[in-house]
């Protein structure tokens, strides 16, 4: 038997493809590879996967219907559980390419739903990613699983949102158990280069300015990827209790509980690099919110998670491996 990850070439997908190989699970890794950021960055972190010899690729589009269930036929009997983290990200670049979000976060979750229903008799779970951009423009803090989430500010919260109520209804509908993970702004080592945080690694490291939105007025719950994934391996491990209506879907925050303020971040980025920024300082970005900050109590009692990574120790671990892999010295 096998978990099935999609996205297993994206970040968290490969953090989360390696816990489960590390403890002896075998996987069946999923991604299209596409130009969103520099696929060679997405084939290195393949490598690491290929040593494995409980892991194989196969790459597909999950938006393509007609491919994922062809794959089905041949390697459903196979999975025993699915963590669905292939996403479209990014905020700013959905102002641009939104067709790009439908495809893959809406009709790519609705394929992977009817494939858990339909395609893949011995799943008894699903594991997917959300985000906290469903919180969109709320202003309580911190942000709980409980609170409104029918205001976003840009196409891609509201891509993910819509997941959730897909997944909800599914669950409703067929009694698919779902867990549904809200991550805060995950950072570490083999990240996203669209990721600020590594955008400011590149910017100081070839010594250009360092560009800090709303003059630098942000706070972000910056989430270590390693309790991220502690995070999904949890989820992956407990079928979700059912709710009093009977319904197993739930949904849990997955972030530090402890948001920094962004110029603090890149002076500890500095620290961890042993260079100096230059800042700019510019206007608010359409699409973003001022603060992000996860109430984690539920995932705490629930998957008994628990974010053990500051940024200092993060950051510096981070910025071990960018010099390494970039050759910056």
């Amino acid at each position: 038997m096998a978990v099935l990850v999609t996205g297993a070439a994206g970040f968290i997908g490969l953090h989360v493809s390696e816990a489960l190989l590390a403890r002896g699970e075998r996987v069946l890794g999923i991604d299209d590879l596409n130009s969103y950021y520099d696929p060679a960055l997405k084939e290195a972190r393949l490598e690491r996967l290929r040593r494995h010899a409980g892991f194989a690729f196969f790459r597909l589009d999950i938006g393509d219907e007609e491919a994922m269930n062809a794959w089905a036929e041949e390697h459903g009997r196979e999975v025993e559980a699915v963590i669905h983290l292939a996403a479209q990200a990014g905020v700013r670049y959905s102002l641009e390419r939104p067709m790009a979000y439908v495809k893959s976060n809406l009709v790519g979750h609705m394929v992977i739903l009817e494939l858990c229903r339909r395609r893949l008799p011995r799943c008894d779970r699903l594991v997917y990613a959300s985000s906290s951009s469903v919180y969109g423009a709320n202003r309580k803090m911190p942000f709980a699983v409980g609170d409104r989430v029918d205001d976003p500010v840009s196409l891609y919260a509201a891509t993910k949102r819509a997941d959730e109520l897909l997944s909800e209804s599914y669950a409703r509908l067929y009694d698919l158990p779902q867990t549904g993970l809200r991550f805060f702004t995950v950072y570490g080592p083999w990240g996203r280069p669209d990721m600020a945080y590594y955008s400011f690694a590149e910017a100081i490291t070839a010594g250009r300015p360092v560009t800090l939105y709303n003059h630098g007025r942000m706070r972000r719950d910056f989430t270590y990827i390693d309790d991220v994934t502690a995070g999904v391996l949890a989820a992956r491990d407990r079928l979700p209790e059912p709710r009093e209506d009977g319904v197993r879907h739930r949904l849990y925050n997955l972030g530090n509980n402890r948001p920094v303020e962004l110029e603090r971040f890149v002076r500890v980025l500095e620290d961890a690099l042993g260079r100096r920024a230059k800042i700019r300082y510019a206007e608010m970005q359409p699409g973003d919110v001022v603060e992000t900050y996860a109430d984690i109590e539920a995932s705490r009692r629930d998957l008994g998670y628990q974010p053990r990574v500051g940024i200092e120790e993060g950051l510096g671990r981070f910025a071990a491996w960018y010099r390494t892999y970039h050759g910056a010295g």
